[in-house]
């Protein structure tokens, strides 16, 4: 019999919901009368929704509980996430910057969307899965950072997509050493680096030619952008070895920046060291019922048509 896709393996089941936090996208009037009709929702069932401070404003409750983003994970079963893959992907930071780890319920209000994978109309469904124990879930790997300028720790980040290595807009090309452990790698020239997660092997490791992973494999995904060479191709790697990053900077003027999925960053200066290996928690996301990876890949990415 043929699958849609590889049988996911069992996580811990979902505890019982009776706290759920709220957030959306900052700005989207399109979610004020979501974000009210979810609280009605939770309320009629005995629920206790906590709505981020911004959501709240923006959907004018002024009864409703409410709390700052950061504080939002610890106070919450389940985290219900209106926006698209940015919003989601705050939140996620947020989420692994805490002991608590509540599943995130994503619901697509983007232009793309592919995290974000349930639609609107599929809202209240998804919700009420949720609380009755019977959804989907995903565990998503996550990768750790670590820049280390000379003995010094001077960034620590968790992400689920990327960390990215690039070049600023008018610098010239990146050399960059890497090492697998205690094995080295190669010495990529480039406009950059990125290495990713299966999850975020669809983000700009696919725009950057690198392959589509499986968000439940066990890998990190290591793909140069724009490589001064074509033999410079991405590799998958198992998720077991810490990745060694270092920017050679002192032979030419060049600016170098790491990214962290995209919602933050610095510039590295020569002799810095970033170090990305496998984060010991991973992120809980539900999955929509209705749609098997694969068929988001053929939504969303239009991936193998004709």
């Amino acid at each position: 019999m043929c699958a849609d896709a590889p049988v996911p393996p069992s996580p811990a089941p979902l505890a019982p919901i009776r706290r759920v936090g709220i957030v959306a996208r900052a700005r989207l009037r399109e979610a004020a009368p979501v974000v009210r009709n979810v609280v009605d929702w939770l309320t009629q069932r005995g629920l206790s929704p906590t709505v981020e401070r911004a959501t709240a404003e923006l959907a004018g409750l002024t009864s409703t509980p409410t709390a700052d983003a950061v504080m939002l994970p610890e106070g919450s079963d389940l985290i219900l996430v209106l926006g698209g893959d940015g919003t989601l992907l705050g939140m996620a930071r947020r989420i692994a910057a805490t002991d608590a780890n509540p599943p995130i319920l994503a619901v697509n209000f983007g232009s793309l969307g592919f995290l974000t994978e349930i639609t609107l109309p599929e809202l209240f469904d998804a919700l009420a899965s949720v609380v009755e124990g019977t959804a989907g879930i995903d565990e998503r790997s996550m990768l750790r950072s670590r820049t280390l300028r000379g003995t010094t720790t001077l960034d620590e980040q968790l992400v689920l997509n990327d960390v990215v290595i690039t070049k600023s807009a008018l610098s010239g090309i990146l050399d960059l050493s890497v090492s697998v452990g205690d094995h080295f790698v190669a010495r990529f020239r480039a406009d950059g680096l990125i290495v990713a997660t299966p999850t975020g092997s669809t983000a700009y490791n696919l725009s950057a030619g690198g392959p589509i992973v499986h968000p439940l494999v066990n890998a990190v995904v290591l793909t140069p952008i724009a490589p001064h060479a074509l033999t410079n191709r991405p590799i998958v790697l198992p998720d077991s070895g810490a990745i060694h990053i270092q920017p050679e900077l002192a032979a030419r003027p060049t600016d170098a920046f790491a990214s962290f999925d995209g919602q933050t960053g610095f510039k590295l200066e020569h002799g810095d060291e970033v170090i990305v290996e496998a984060a010991s928690r991973s992120l809980r996301m539900i999955r929509a019922a209705s749609r098997p990876y694969f068929a988001v890949l053929r939504e969303k990415l239009r991936w193998a048509e004709r």
